[in-house]
C-alpha cells in the first residue's frame, strides 16, 4: 500500500520524540492530578449529558403525546413545536460553548501540565 509520507531517514537518526513506557502511564492514571483532572471532566460533561437527553426526550414525548399543546400558535404560522425544535439546536450550540469555554480554564491546563511532565520524565 502506497503512502504519502516520506521514507525514515538514512544513518539511524530518529527524530520522532521517545514515547514513555506503559508504567509511566499506569502511573499517571493513578495519580491524583489525573483523578483531578477526570473528576473535573466527568463534572460538567455527565450532569449536562443527562440534561441535555432529558431535555430532548421531553420534546419527543411532548410531540408525540401532546399534539394541541404543541400545536399552539404562538404568533403567526410560528407554534410551539417549532420554537421547542429549534431551541434543541439553540442548546446543542450553547453546551458546544460552554464546554469549549470548560475545557479551554479547566481541563487544558491540567492536561498539559501532565502531558509536559510525562514528556519530561522520558
Amino acid at each position: 500500500m502506497a503512502t504519502d509520507a516520506p521514507p525514515p531517514p538514512r544513518g539511524g537518526t530518529d527524530t520522532s520524540p521517545v514515547q514513555p513506557t506503559t508504567e509511566s502511564f499506569v502511573e499517571v492514571q493513578g495519580s491524583a492530578e489525573f483523578g483531578e483532572l477526570r473528576r473535573t471532566y466527568r463534572s460538567f460533561a455527565f450532569p449536562l449529558t443527562i440534561a441535555f437527553i432529558a431535555w430532548y426526550l421531553l420534546y419527543v414525548l411532548l410531540s408525540n403525546y401532546a399534539g394541541g399543546f404543541m400545536g399552539t400558535k404562538l404568533f403567526g404560522n410560528i407554534n410551539v413545536a417549532l420554537v421547542l425544535g429549534l431551541a434543541q439546536f439553540v442548546t446543542t450550540f450553547l453546551i458546544a460553548w460552554f464546554y469549549s469555554r470548560h475545557a479551554a480554564e479547566k481541563l487544558d491546563p491540567k492536561a498539559e501540565a501532565i502531558k509536559t511532565r510525562m514528556e519530561a520524565d522520558v
